[in-house]
């Protein structure tokens, strides 16, 4: 029985032990070696980290690091993946939320987990590698382990200001990996090309598809992808076939026209995720690689990744607006009125996510996981948990899912979803500023703050960069004299629409 993942790594690095799975800049490694790697960092942890429990991973962007996010697992925990990138502000916020008594970390980021306000044990991966296996405690350790148990933690922007760590069970990313394995008709011939950070919900893909079909991802250097002629270069180097990138990924080469200089020989399957794709990007790819097949998906880190797909099976044009598609296999959607009810026939109403594939819920928050996580109204009879998106769509008549933006101040930028609260409570931090409300330009990825106060606008991107990520930094910062606001006292957001050019 496949009870885990470690179950499909024990099957590919049996099978394919020789066969390389992860290739990064430096080296590679192979899926025997692989599973080595992580025996070895489960014995070193076995003991340590209680059943079910979390542990840090802080690494970086090489092959050693799903060895590490595995070994975690083979220890009977689940992983919580930061990027070291991020600034210490929000990296001391996710481990305020996900409290763990351990962190691992590369070499290259010890001197900056040695900085953060983490008071656990603080073990170096490199130095763990070598740990001589010892199965039986082994065993042990992963005895109590089911398909329900959670197998990693990543986080997502929170409305308060802090962080909400999506917990994910191997059966949903298990459910998940299968579906987009049927679609993608992925095999052991394959090689899947990595964009997403290895911390992010999207490198899932990248990370399982191989431990599940004896596939092989290339982690491309970040660095290549604001050189898209290097990045086609590397993709036919390693004969990449598969791409499973964000629209941001897709759009910037043919923005750039790499095209015109070289393209990718290989390619067969490209699926693009995280935001609205725009086709006349779209269209210079399909003029250009007119025999690779192209796969639209949507979902959020809730759903484990992406809940329905789209195969776009004509030339697009300019103007296209692609759907969302139809449910993978063991997902269903219902969209619903404001009042709980279903919608008619065409009507749009809110996307939400039953079946397998709905995550655990929110590590450490209750409160928040019962407002979206929720009883499915349509059903009185038994059990039955949806996730509520916040989004809004449409079926049409062929019962294919077409998109309708957002219900809520929740948004989608740059592949990441971000809620417009958190903009604003991380803006009142400034004594300077005394109101303030945030607000997206979804055609042009504007990322808006009006203000009211004497902060100056140097003042509010320091603050930001010291304390955000880098795609929630706002690009558009406007002060205002006083904010418009509706009989009621609230913001009159519509008013602040007219500034937004």
């Amino acid at each position: 029985m496949q009870n885990s993942v470690l179950c499909w790594l024990d099957n590919t690095a049996q099978k394919y032990a020789d066969k390389t799975i992860f290739f990064d800049s430096d080296s590679n490694l192979t899926f025997e070696k692989l599973n080595d790697y992580t025996k070895a960092v489960g014995t070193f942890l076995a003991g340590k980290v209680e059943p079910q429990n979390p542990v840090i991973v802080m690494s970086g962007r090489h092959a050693l690091t799903p060895a590490c996010f595995l070994g975690v697992v083979r220890a009977g925990g689940f992983y919580a993946p930061m990027d070291a990138t991020m600034p210490a502000h929000r990296l001391n916020q996710i481990i305020g939320v996900i409290k763990a008594d351990i962190m691992v970390v590369d070499k290259e980021h010890l001197d900056t987990a040695k900085s953060l306000e983490f008071d656990g044990e603080i073990v170096v991966l490199e130095d763990i590698l070598n740990t001589q296996i010892d199965e039986q405690k082994l065993a042990k350790a992963t005895q109590n382990l089911t398909e329900y148990s959670p197998l990693y933690a990543i986080f997502t922007s929170g409305s308060t200001g802090v962080p909400k760590g999506v917990i994910t069970s191997h059966h949903s990313l298990m459910c998940y990996i299968n579906a987009v394995c049927k679609v993608l008709e992925l095999d052991d011939s394959d090689v899947l090309g990595n964009q997403s950070p290895l911390d992010y919900i999207a490198a899932v893909r990248d990370i399982y598809l191989p431990l599940k079909t004896g596939a092989s991802t290339v982690i491309i250097p970040k660095n290549e992808f604001a050189m898209p002629t290097k990045l086609f270069e590397t993709l036919n180097e390693y004969k990449v076939t598969t791409l499973c990138w964000s629209v941001a990924g897709i759009e910037l080469p043919a923005k750039l026209g790499a095209f015109e200089i070289i393209k990718p020989e290989y390619l067969k399957k490209v699926i693009f995720s995280g935001s609205v794709m725009p086709c006349k990007y779209l269209k210079i790819w399909q003029q250009n690689l007119p025999k690779v097949k192209y796969i639209n998906q949507y979902g959020p880190t809730e759903a484990t990744a992406s809940c329905t797909y789209y195969v776009v099976d004509k030339q697009v044009d300019d103007d296209t607006v692609l759907p969302i598609g139809k449910p993978y296999e063991n997902y269903r959607i219902i969209l619903l009125n404001e009042d709980n009810t279903q919608t008619n026939d065409g009507e749009i109403g809110e996307i939400c996510v039953s079946g397998p594939c709905v995550t655990l819920g929110y590590y450490g928050a209750k409160e928040k996981t019962d407002e979206v996580f929720v009883q499915n109204p349509l059903n009185k009879n038994y059990r039955e948990i949806i996730y509520k998106t916040g989004d809004l769509g449409h079926f049409d008549k062929d019962g294919v899912l077409h998109f309708h933006g957002r219900k809520d101040r929740q948004i989608k930028h740059m592949g990441h979803r971000i809620e417009l609260s958190e903009i604003e409570e991380m803006a009142k931090q400034l004594p300077n500023i005394t109101d303030c409300c945030s607000l997206y330009y979804k055609e042009k990825e504007h990322l808006y703050l009006f203000y009211t106060g004497e902060a100056t606008s140097k003042e509010i991107v320091l603050h930001f960069r010291s304390k955000m990520p880098a795609f929630m930094v706002p690009r558009k910062l406007i002060n205002l004299d006083s904010m418009p606001t509706l009989p009621n006292g609230k913001i009159d957001m519509q008013s602040l629409k007219s500034y937004m050019k």
